[in-house]
């Protein structure tokens, strides 16, 4: 494998799914890419795809019977046509739920991603994680203002470090798949997109052996003086959990948040590779050889982004998550309020990104993840959660390009188109 791949395209990516994930090859992801290249994708026999309309079979059963939304089809099949090879997506309003799926659940064959699907969220993550920690500043376990290393005093943190600041950000860390500077300097860290990966991509990580590589690297900046988007943060509020608490992360979310919430569909895998059917499949193409070849990456091990960006859900999970967490059901009035006020030049607040869509639309909350490649999850909320929108795509992913011809602008209309009541969509 001889591709590589510019840093600069992971910007792209950081302000569409909300990762950082600079690997020792870097970059890949979200560059434009043409449609008939990623056409190119979908293996000779594929059948066209096609929308499915809304979903009311026992497979999702909270969706309306005979509700009939051509706009979001419409929506959803442009990304289609843009290159993604598939998409599902629920939409909850005051019409109830809506859910359905464009493309295919896996190349060379008809049939259309299940509308039901369990997906690698990627750094979707990250809000569950704060609302864990914030859980624990509500029962006064852990104080928001207070040094990390009072809790965690064996990794040799800077005391200035504070857990609003792992949450927002601010910390200063090293991003332990890798940092580009301003200045255009790039300081590798474990492979996390790219060919490097790919090749790695089964290697299992703990939690403390990636915070020490970080801990081994130059801070980016001072604590508290900038903001630098860095799953380090997010990896170090895992390990904080589980000091505090004598438990495991993952008994932690099903014990605050998947169990009382009954979400069944969502998993903190560890170090499990392989996603629960039904799914849709994501795919890695590279150069071998002077050969093209195209690798299924639905198994991948996200021990790698442990906190940050592990999770696999559904997309009646997040909906149920969203909505409970924005309508005030799992942190109390001022933490919730805290969590949500936006900070720095990334409109962040403590574990989501703050957006306002302008006047005619207001705000919404939002965090969109992926891992490293084939996969994108999104996850948006209205102010009092009784609006959601809750998807995934998956893709051909390259080293250098990806499906993003038109990405942002597509993710705009939908996402006005739910919020906007289509009043704003293109």
């Amino acid at each position: 494998m001889k591709t590589q791949s510019p840093p600069a395209i992971t910007e792209t990516r950081a302000r569409i799914f909300g990762v950082r994930q600079r690997p020792v090859i870097l970059g890949k992801v979200f560059r434009r890419a043409t449609v008939a290249a990623l056409a190119a994708a979908l293996l000779a026999g594929a059948a066209t795809p096609g929308v499915a309309a809304a979903d009311t079979s026992a497979a999702a059963p909270k969706a309306a019977a005979g509700q009939d939304r051509p706009e979001l089809q419409k929506a959803i099949q442009k990304f289609v046509d843009a290159g993604f090879a598939g998409m599902q997506l629920r939409v909850h309003d005051q019409r109830g739920d809506w859910v359905g799926s464009a493309g295919v659940r896996k190349l060379g064959q008809s049939a259309k991603p299940p509308t039901n699907g369990r997906f690698w969220v990627g750094s979707v993550t990250k809000t569950f994680t704060a609302t864990l920690v914030l859980q624990l500043v509500a029962e006064g376990t852990i104080g928001l203002d207070t040094p990390v290393a009072d809790y965690l005093p064996k990794l040799g943190l800077d005391r200035r470090i504070t857990v609003r600041m792992l949450l927002q950000h601010t910390s200063g860390l090293f991003n332990y798949t890798g940092e580009v500077y301003d200045d255009g300097t790039v300081v590798p860290g474990i492979p996390a997109t790219g060919d490097a990966w790919l090749n790695n991509r089964f290697h299992t990580y703990r939690p403390q052996e990636l915070v020490r590589l970080a801990l081994s690297k130059p801070a980016r900046f001072e604590p508290g003086t900038d903001q630098n988007y860095s799953n380090t943060n997010y990896t170090l509020a895992l390990l904080l959990i589980e000091k505090v608490t004598g438990r495991s992360y993952a008994e932690e979310m099903q014990r605050r948040i998947l169990g009382p919430l009954g979400m069944r569909g969502t998993v903190v895998p560890g170090t499990r590779t392989q996603l629960p059917g039904p799914y849709a499949h994501g795919y890695y193409r590279y150069q071998d050889a002077g050969q093209q070849k195209t690798v299924d990456v639905s198994r991948q091990n996200l021990s790698l982004l442990a906190g940050a960006g592990d999770l696999i859900s559904t997309t009646e999970d997040l909906q149920t998550f969203f909505s409970a967490l924005m309508g005030g059901k799992l942190l109390p009035a001022p933490l919730l309020a805290e969590m949500r006020k936006p900070y720095g030049k990334l409109g962040y607040g403590l574990g989501l990104f703050v957006q306002d869509l302008g006047p005619a639309c207001g705000t919404v909350f939002q965090h969109n993840g992926s891992p490293p490649h084939g996969f994108g999850a999104l996850m948006y909320s209205s102010p009092d959660g009784s609006t959601t929108l809750t998807g995934s795509v998956t893709w051909v992913d390259e080293a250098t390009r990806g499906p993003a011809k038109d990405f942002q602008k597509l993710l705009d209309g939908l996402v006005k188109e739910v919020f906007c009541d289509g009043q704003a969509a293109g």
